[in-house]
């Protein structure tokens, strides 16, 4: 396998989790008792550009398909994350009911929603079906298409050319990193900004965030990284933010090459930190898979324990990232008899690999757990005032990443 923006031949392994099913392949009872698709998950890291990436393994078609369960406004948090997002780029851009915006990966309309209320004309991007639908409903108007350079250049062709483009949580998802960098430059328009939202590779090696690995991400960014593959495509990167949003993130602020934005001392100021980090060295990449296996023992030896000592223990938070450590961990029913998750789509269903039954939230009130293990630990606080009924009456919190904590 080459590197997927340089084209190097990769082989320093990152982390290795060994085989898994897709993170957000949810099972039907009826598929409980046919043969269930696993593929490696394994992640490489560059020997040249130093971009982390997934082996190879699966068209991004097969993953995100019209049921993919993940819908963006089931968190309180990230709606208004996004809500905020929107007021801040809003007044800095001076965005207008003249103005046009775009987002790739729009789900279903948790972020676009705000333009809409705002009188803002905005296009969604979105090629899986039923998040595109609830964001139709919201009066979204949306591309049911997977983003890439020729979807750039046809909509700059049909006068659709956009002052802002917007894409959280997808630029890690593109199989093409390249040709998606290349259609964000052909879609801005030359004065327009692209802001990207994306999980900071130096606070996944930081905080140990392993869980936050799987096939449908397919790149691990550091902003060096995201720099060099702007600059690839005729963009450039003049400003920054970091953001607390699952466990540490970037805001890169892009636009074309000879664009009039000038760049900010805060993207100086991260590639200073990423560098005296050494994450252009190899060191912070080695011993990561030790630090994963950690967190797996730990996490198994507290759910052995629980179950010799008659403690009952349940999961909140269907998430990818709890797919992701359940999978590695080797935990079934026997140790996490049932997980609750507040996403109509995913309630009825079974996690992929540990075929755990996912059950509304009503469950907990219901069955009155000794623990819940948090899975979503970037939302763990939002999680716990939700359940604080349960504690009053003696169940604790846990979480395992970056290590356990029970509370």
């Amino acid at each position: 396998m080459n590197c997927r923006h340089c084209q190097t031949p990769l082989s320093r392994v990152f982390l290795d989790l060994g085989h898994a099913p897709l993170s957000n392949a949810y099972l039907s009872e009826g598929d409980l008792d046919r043969a269930e698709m696993t593929y490696p998950l394994r992640l490489f890291v560059c020997d040249d550009c130093r971009l982390v990436q997934t082996q190879d393994h699966a068209a991004a078609d097969e993953m995100f398909k019209a049921d993919y369960a993940y819908f963006s406004s089931t968190s309180r948090s990230w709606l208004d994350h996004a809500a905020r997002y929107c007021a801040m780029i809003t007044e800095r851009l001076a965005l207008t009911p003249a103005s046009f915006v775009v987002e790739v990966a729009s789900n279903d309309g948790y972020l676009l929603r705000n333009f809409v209320e705002s009188g803002i004309p905005c296009l969604g991007i979105e090629p899986t079906a039923g998040t595109a639908d609830a964001a139709e409903e919201l009066g979204i108007p949306v591309l049911r298409e997977f983003f890439g350079e020729a979807m750039g250049k046809r909509l700059a062709a049909e006068g659709r050319g956009a002052d802002l483009v917007i894409g959280n949580n997808v630029y890690a998802h593109v199989p093409d990193i390249n040709d998606f960098t290349r259609g964000l430059a052909a879609l801005v328009k030359p004065e327009g900004v692209i802001t990207l939202e994306f999980p900071h590779l130096m606070r996944l090696i930081e905080h140990c965030q392993f869980d936050t690995t799987y096939h449908e991400h397919f790149s691990y960014l550091s902003l060096s990284v995201a720099k060099r593959i702007f600059e690839s495509a005729g963009l450039r990167v003049f400003d920054v933010e970091e953001l607390p949003t699952h466990g540490g993130s970037l805001r890169i602020y892009g636009c074309r090459a000879r664009a009039g934005h000038a760049e900010r001392p805060a993207v100086a100021a991260v590639l200073a930190e990423e560098e005296k980090r050494g994450l252009r060295e190899t060191g912070p990449y080695d011993g990561f898979q030790r630090r994963a296996e950690q967190v797996k023992d730990d996490l198994l030896a507290f759910l052995l324990a629980a179950r010799r000592e008659g403690m009952s223990v349940a999961g909140y938070g269907a998430a990818a990232k709890g797919n992701t450590l359940l999978n590695f961990a080797g935990v079934k029913r026997d140790l996490l008899p049932f997980i609750c998750d507040a996403a109509p789509a995913k309630q009825g269903r079974f996690m992929p690999g540990s075929h755990i039954p996912v059950l509304p939230p009503q469950a907990l009130a219901d069955r009155r757990p000794d623990y819940v293990l948090i899975l979503p630990w970037n939302i763990a606080d939002e999680v716990r005032a939700q359940l604080a009924p349960l504690a009053a009456h003696g169940t604790r919190f846990v979480t395992a990443v970056p290590g356990l904590s029970v509370i």
